[in-house]
């Protein structure tokens, strides 16, 4: 296998496991803020609007820790840095 081709499979696992273990993280964290949301709601119905914008904030910063790792998946994968030097060193 030349240089391009290692470098490619490289790049694609990983962007997978960018993805993969970049998810794991914010998928826990967002369900363990709804569930506290909701058991704050139900023990105090009257600060529901505070709670849920609380809530909502918080979702968009964990949530953005997803979108970084789908953004550098997007950059391995389509506008991968390491392609130009690879290309001149395989004399392509």
């Amino acid at each position: 296998m030349n240089n391009i081709g290692l470098t490619a499979m490289i790049s694609i696992l990983a962007a997978g496991l960018t993805m993969a273990i970049g998810s794991i993280g914010p998928a826990l964290g967002e369900g363990r803020a709804i569930a506290q949301a909701l058991t704050a709601l139900a023990q105090q119905p009257d600060e529901a609007n505070t709670i849920t914008r609380t809530l909502f904030v918080g979702l968009a910063f964990i949530e953005s820790v997803a979108i970084y790792c789908f953004v550098i998946s997007l950059i391995l994968i389509f506008a991968n840095p390491f392609w130009g030097y690879v290309v001149t060193k395989a004399g392509g």
